[in-house]
């Protein structure tokens, strides 16, 4: 009756029946589930969790159950496959990508648990390698030198082949690190230099026979060539006076507490030595006639001179 009174073939009609049937039983089934068991769970997240499970699970079942009673609509089994292998990809292409990435890493090795590393805007501590994600104890964010915010980021494993990778420790353990001092021009730079070399002499790095053979071992898996590992001091000139940049390997870990024992020492040095200012953005009025060097002053008196003489030439 139904269906010479909708127009729909019997068989058609059939099979919209029995999928109805099923949707409202999984549906009941669900329902049951939750009231006799998941509500009565203490843990709100294991009981998220259990919920979770139950409906992809129950809608799996659901989707297996109601394919094969519309497969004659396909026409052949290999259609069917075919059609039910590419939703499965489309609908977990993002867990295949992270799947993927994890074999990669196992595999290849980008990091590892231990390595500080950072994916794009990502950066932090790998504490652990699952199938489908890695976790990291976030550094930097709102806290300065890369120090840990006492996050952790769960970050999936797909991400590996879309953003650039930086590894801070693999190969070779050190990072360089650089400390620009600016002091005024009138300073003794020279001395400055001097002192500077002896503070990184106390606070930095110098690199031991074992960090050496990291560096030879880390040269034969990539293009690594230091030709100078020790401190060094760089000088520049800028506007506001000379930049002397300190250069210097230390440990990525402990960058924060190494710039604060060779700041401190800085300022301890420089505050015993009257010839040595540090520079800051300031604006001020230069005499040459007073201020600048012997033959400069004779310059600009011979010609302010001359400028005088041709105004009384002018006058007369």
């Amino acid at each position: 009756m139904l269906d010479s009174f909708w127009g729909i073939d019997k068989a058609v009609l059939t099979k919209v029946i029995i999928t109805f049937l099923i949707i409202v039983v999984l549906w009941l089934v669900r329902k049951i589930l939750i009231k006799l068991f998941l509500d009565k769970l203490d843990d709100a997240v294991v009981r998220y969790r259990w919920r979770k499970i139950v409906l992809y699970l129950l809608v799996f079942i659901g989707f297996i159950l109601i394919i094969p009673l519309w497969f004659g609509a396909f026409g052949s089994l290999s259609t069917y496959l075919g059609l039910l292998s590419a939703g499965i990809a489309i609908s977990l292409k993002d867990l295949i990508i992270n799947f993927v990435g994890w074999t990669f890493i196992v595999l290849r090795k980008p990091f590892k648990v231990g390595d500080r590393i950072q994916l794009g805007e990502v950066k932090g501590d790998v504490i652990d390698i699952r199938v489908f994600q890695f976790s990291l104890m976030e550094i930097g964010g709102w806290v300065h030198s890369e120090q840990s915010t006492g996050r952790i980021m769960h970050v999936p494993n797909g991400i590996i082949f879309s953003q650039p990778q930086a590894n801070y420790t693999a190969g070779f353990e050190y990072i360089w690190h650089e400390i620009p001092v600016l002091i005024t021009f009138e300073s003794n730079w020279e001395k400055a230099k001097k002192i500077l070399h002896e503070v990184l002499g106390r606070n930095a790095l110098h690199l031991s026979p074992n960090a050496e053979e990291q560096i030879k071992e880390a040269a034969t898996r990539y293009l690594i060539y230091y030709n100078k590992l020790s401190p060094i001091i760089y000088t520049s000139v800028k506007d506001s006076g000379i930049e002397l940049t300190l250069r210097f390997l230390c440990d990525p870990r402990k960058r924060r507490d190494t710039e604060e024992l060779v700041w401190e020492d800085i300022l301890t040095q420089f505050s015993k030595n009257d010839d040595i200012d540090f520079a800051y953005p300031t604006q001020r009025f230069y005499n040459n006639m007073n201020e600048g060097k012997s033959r400069a002053k004779q310059e600009e008196k011979t010609s302010n001179f001359n400028n005088e003489l041709r105004k009384t030439d002018e006058k007369i």
